[in-house]
């Protein structure tokens, strides 16, 4: 089958949603006003509550939620085949992400700017905010510690990407210094920013830097990610408009850049997706597809990270409400443009069904380097790039949004510190510095000490981050259908895809609670009953105050 029935159906599909469904849920169910004053202009200091223009802030949310993520979960899922997958990204961006993103966003400008985890306690009740803060930090730890082991990796493997990924800090720099200064329209800075990113990914592979094997007794592995986490304690504690919002704004661009320049080589190459539709042939201790697609293929259909994000950082500099419908839903339809392309690459770029089968004899396989390889093989057929640009380009690209939401997942989790000592009185911990710190400590802790010398320990608590994520995104849209309630607006949009991911997630969790067990991995197992006992709590919380609402609710009419 030709791969541009895929391209034309997926990218097709999401555009209905935005045009037309996003518009019914921001008139209908949230009622979004465009007079509302928004915690921006409320509580603006120049540092985190900064009114934005909607393209830039954009920019931010989406390089943020995206990350590596919607290319890891596809290249994963497709094992199952490329029908699977291709229908949960498609139908997820539109039904359940978008709605949860452009939800969270209005749910924290409704109440402050404060964060779902703080949200839960003035919407549902004090112990639903302590048992799901939890939630929300053991998903935190797993972002920050795994992306800084995968940008690490990435570093590694591809020499020629160093240069651009952090040549781009440098070039976020100047571009926030010209946005913020207005010096020159956005237009051109744009152009400019985007010129000079692709300036150093052609430049990177002519000038490649790699770590020595060994410093001071530390791999080179351990050595960027002490690098990495140095650099984004740094990042979390600057003014928002000088590099976080630049450097997602211009990663931003660069993406959809990349993704045109795919999609176009899809289009003059016409590939021909090798894999199966429905894979009946699937390798040995491949686990059921139902319900472990719904949590392997997260960011791309619906990820309760996005929450964070939208409800942490984009809330904060939201300039007028009626922008929560582009930024967080066209967000979410960015993300699932993004995921689309990860399906295509790593199921039309292999040359034969037995090139494809080599490359997933295991679940788990596949991974960015399907991505990479075969999005390189269409780049290069269909633009005539070498394989080695196009391979770079690629990295590049998974690199920096892997950067950007580290970046962000840091600051989150800084913020989580911080409302921490905001609710147990504690002072010191309010502050930023001392925040930030017990952040980064939290993550190298695990890093380092799970992991050894190397500092992969984060991939030690990986596998249930699908759970995890996913629980957290029906927990999310449990909060957000309690305010709906409590205003007496439609639920059903909110209520119909939380209550699928809470049943897929909990099943999940019960098929891994097991999986666990047999193999004896007593760590996983007691995280697992944590966050699966987590879930449970919020859960009864949530619903006996959607039934409190309502009631509420019902008699206000009545009387």
């Amino acid at each position: 089958m030709s791969a541009i029935l895929l391209l034309v159906l997926g990218l097709g599909g999401m555009a209905a949603g935005y045009f037309v469904y996003s518009r019914f849920i921001a008139s209908k169910v949230y009622r979004l006003d465009p007079d509302f004053k928004t915690p921006a202009h409320e509580f603006e200091d120049g540092v985190d509550f900064v009114p934005t223009n909607r393209f830039v802030l954009w920019g931010h949310h989406f390089t943020s939620v995206a990350g590596a993520a919607p290319i890891v979960g596809p290249a994963i899922a497709v094992i199952w085949g490329w029908l699977p997958a291709f229908l949960w990204v498609v139908l997820g961006t539109i039904f359940f992400a978008g709605v949860h993103d452009a939800g969270a966003i209005w749910a924290s400008i409704r109440n402050r700017a404060k964060s779902v985890g703080a949200l839960t306690g003035e919407v549902v009740g004090g112990r639903a905010r302590s048992v799901f803060m939890i939630v929300i930090f053991l998903v935190l730890l797993m972002v920050n510690a795994v992306f800084g082991v995968v940008i690490a990796k990435l570093l590694i493997n591809t020499p020629g990407a160093v240069v651009p990924v952090w040549g781009a800090i440098a070039v976020a720099l100047v571009i926030g210094q010209l946005i913020y200064r207005r010096v020159i329209g956005l237009g051109l800075v744009s152009v400019i920013g985007v010129a000079c990113l692709y300036g150093l990914i052609f430049l990177g592979p002519q000038v490649p830097i790699s770590l020595p094997e060994t410093t001071a007794g530390l791999s080179a592995n351990a050595v960027w990610i002490l690098i990495l986490f140095g650099y984004a304690a740094v990042a979390s504690l600057l003014p928002v408009w000088m590099l976080l919002q630049p450097r997602d704004y211009i990663n931003g661009l660069q993406l959809f850049v990349g993704l045109i320049l795919l999609y176009a080589a899809v289009l003059i190459a016409n590939p021909t997706v090798v894999a199966p539709m429905i894979n009946t042939d699937l390798p040995m201790d491949t686990p059921s597809m139902i319900p472990l697609l719904f949590v392997t293929i997260a960011c791309g259909a619906i990820s309760g990270f996005h929450g964070l994000v939208a409800s942490g950082t984009t809330s904060k500099q939201l300039d007028k409400e009626t922008d929560v419908r582009f930024v967080g839903y066209f967000g979410a339809v960015g993300e699932g443009a993004l995921a689309l392309a990860a399906i295509i690459a790593a199921t039309a770029g292999f040359a034969s069904l037995a090139d494809w089968q080599a490359v997933y004899s295991a679940f788990g396989q596949g991974s960015l380097t399907a991505f990479v390889d075969g999005g390189a093989r269409i780049l290069s057929a269909g633009t005539g790039l070498s394989s080695e640009v196009a391979a770079t380009l690629l990295t590049v690209m998974a690199a920096l949004f892997a950067g950007t939401t580290m970046d962000t997942g840091l600051r989150l989790q800084r913020y989580i510190f911080q409302e921490w000592g905001e609710i147990y009185n504690q002072q010191w911990m309010r502050k930023p510095f001392p925040a930030t710190a017990l952040a980064v400590i939290s993550c190298l802790v695990l890093a380092f000490g799970a992991g050894g010398a190397d500092g992969s320990g984060g991939l030690l608590i990986w596998p249930l981050f699908g759970t995890t994520n996913q629980l957290l995104a029906g927990l999310t849209l449990l909060v957000v259908t309690v305010m709906l309630v409590r205003r007496g607006r439609p639920t059903l949009f909110t209520l119909l895809p939380l209550i699928f991911l809470l049943v897929m997630t909990l099943l999940a969790l019960l098929i891994q609670l097991k999986d666990f067990y047999l193999k004896e991995n007593w760590f996983l197992l007691g995280l697992d009953l944590v966050v699966l006992v987590a879930a449970i709590l919020v859960t009864l919380e949530c619903t006996a105050a959607l039934r409190r609402h309502k009631k509420l609710r019902e008699e206000e009419v009545r009387s």
